[in-house]
């Protein structure tokens, strides 16, 4: 009995894992319409909006010498999977006065899928293994 509940285990992990990469590579597709403003990657720089390496864990405003709204620095939020959820579905009604126009990801799927590509990235630009 102890060998088949092990076998099913090791069987979930694997297809949870499998989950993850196709999240994160829907996730890359869907960034496109990020990547009018915004960078990821080893040679990323302040464009329109932040560098976004290591945004998942990073506290709003702070990304070094990018030029935030005060809303956006005085907002106390530390970028996680509930906050960044509701934050790119509709950037505006989270931080009211923010300088992020865009209107937001209406399809939740590809807010997540977005996000899970977003963790594939440190904070030095270089990618999750």
């Amino acid at each position: 009995m102890l060998r088949w509940s092990m076998i099913a285990i090791a069987f979930g992990c694997a297809i949870s894992g499998r989950a993850v990469a196709q999240d994160a590579a829907a996730g890359e597709k869907a960034f496109v319409v990020c990547r009018a403003c915004h960078q990821v990657g080893p040679t990323a720089k302040n464009f329109v909006g932040p560098v976004l390496n290591g945004v998942v864990g990073r506290t709003a405003g702070t990304y070094p010498g990018y030029s935030y709204s005060p809303a956006n620095k005085d907002s106390g939020l530390t970028w996680n999977d509930e906050t960044l959820q509701k934050y790119l579905a509709n950037p505006q009604a989270v931080v009211k006065g923010t300088k992020m126009i865009f209107p937001g990801i209406k399809d939740p799927a590809k807010v997540a899928d977005v996000i899970a590509f977003l963790k594939t990235y440190k904070a030095d630009g270089s990618r999750v293994q």
